[in-house]
C-alpha cells in the first residue's frame, strides 16, 4: 500500500480542489491527478465528482477517504509509540493554539521544549475552537488548547490548565470606577444593571465567549447598545482603556492599568483553559512535557498585556 497515495487523495478531499491540494503537498496539479487517475483506474471505480473548480467525493471516495485517514492516523500513533520506545526523542507532534493567547504561550515555552527535543519537529496551527476539536477527532491534530465551557468525554480527553473568570471592564473615567477595588485587591462584584446606559464592544456572535456574555445582559434585563463586535480580546481591552466604552473580557487580559476599572459579576462566569486529545489515542512524551510546560506557564503569567 503506498501511504504517500492515501496521503494526497485525502488532501484533496479536504480542500475539494486538486489545485488547492497540490500547493499543500508541494507537487505539480498534473502530477497529483497523475496520482488521482491512476489509483482511480487500478480500484475500477471513481473517487471524486469533478467540476472545473470543484472535487466533491463520490460514495465510493467517502469509503477509501474514511480508511485512508485511519491508516495515516494509525501510522503516525504507531511512530509515536516506537520512537517513545526507543527514546528516539524524534517525530512530529501536531499541536492547535487558540487565537491571540496561543502565541505568546508557544512561543514562551518552545525554548524549554526545544532543549529537551531538538529532534522532534512541532506544527502549530493557530485555529479556533471548533476547528482544533474537529481536527483533533479526524487525527489531524495531535493536542489542542481551547477554552472550553462543556467537556466531551465520549471523544476527547481533558488536561485542566486554568479556570478563568469573565470580568467587566470599564474606562477609568466612568462614575462607577469609583467601586473597583484598590490595585492589588480581588476585584469588588458589581451588577451589569448599572450600566444600562452605557455602550458596549463584545466579543463576535458566534464565539465561546459570546455564549456566555449573552446570557449575562438577559438577566441583568436589557440588550446592551453594541457599537462593534471583535475578534480580539487585546481590541475590547483597548476600547476601556481609551475611554469609548464598556466590555467583558476574559480575566488573564485584565492586567492592572490605571485608565481601566475590573469588577467581577454577580453569577461569576467563567471558562476553563484546557488540552485536550482525542479519546483513546497514544500521547508521546513529548506532547504531556509541552501540556506539562503549559500548565507551568499560566501558573507563572496571569496576564497577557501585549498583542503577539
Amino acid at each position: 500500500m503506498d501511504l504517500k497515495q492515501l496521503e494526497y487523495i485525502v488532501m484533496i478531499a479536504e480542500e475539494n480542489s486538486i489545485t488547492r491540494a497540490a500547493e499543500r503537498l508541494f507537487i505539480t496539479q498534473s502530477g497529483l491527478n497523475q496520482q488521482l487517475l491512476k489509483l482511480e483506474s487500478e480500484l475500477g471505480i471513481q473517487l471524486f465528482h469533478r467540476s472545473k473548480n470543484d472535487f466533491r467525493l463520490t460514495e465510493a471516495g467517502h469509503v477509501y477517504v474514511s480508511y485512508a485517514r485511519k491508516i495515516l492516523r494509525l501510522k503516525h500513533e504507531a511512530y509515536n509509540i516506537l520512537n517513545d520506545m526507543a527514546d528516539n526523542k524524534t517525530g512530529t507532534l501536531r499541536i492547535g493554539l487558540t487565537p491571540e493567547r496561543g502565541i505568546p504561550m508557544f512561543m514562551s515555552i518552545y525554548p524549554a521544549f526545544y532543549s529537551r527535543y531538538p529532534r522532534i519537529t512541532i506544527e502549530p496551527l493557530e485555529i479556533g475552537v471548533s476547528e482544533q476539536l474537529s481536527r483533533i477527532s479526524k487525527g489531524y491534530l495531535d493536542l489542542g488548547f481551547i477554552t472550553i465551557t462543556e467537556r466531551d468525554r465520549s471523544v476527547y480527553e481533558y488536561v485542566h490548565i486554568l479556570s478563568e473568570d469573565l470580568v467587566l471592564a470599564i474606562p477609568g473615567n466612568h462614575p462607577m470606577a469609583a467601586q473597583a477595588a484598590a490595585p492589588g485587591e480581588p476585584f469588588t462584584t458589581i451588577s451589569l444593571e448599572y450600566f444600562k446606559n452605557d455602550r458596549f464592544v463584545l466579543m463576535r456572535k458566534g464565539s465561546t465567549m459570546r455564549s456566555l456574555i449573552n446570557p449575562l445582559f438577559k438577566e441583568a434585563g436589557y440588550a446592551p447598545d453594541i457599537l462593534f463586535e471583535s475578534a480580539s480580546n487585546y481590541t475590547l481591552r483597548s476600547i476601556a482603556k481609551r475611554r469609548i466604552g464598556c466590555t467583558i473580557i476574559p480575566a488573564t487580559y485584565a492586567a492592572p492599568d490605571p485608565d481601566i476599572a475590573y469588577f467581577y459579576l454577580p453569577s461569576r462566569p467563567s471558562w476553563e483553559l484546557a488540552a485536550v486529545y482525542k479519546k483513546g489515542a497514544y500521547q508521546m512524551r513529548a506532547a504531556n512535557d509541552f501540556i506539562q510546560l503549559s500548565i507551568d506557564y499560566w501558573a507563572h503569567h496571569p496576564y497577557l498585556t501585549e498583542e503577539p
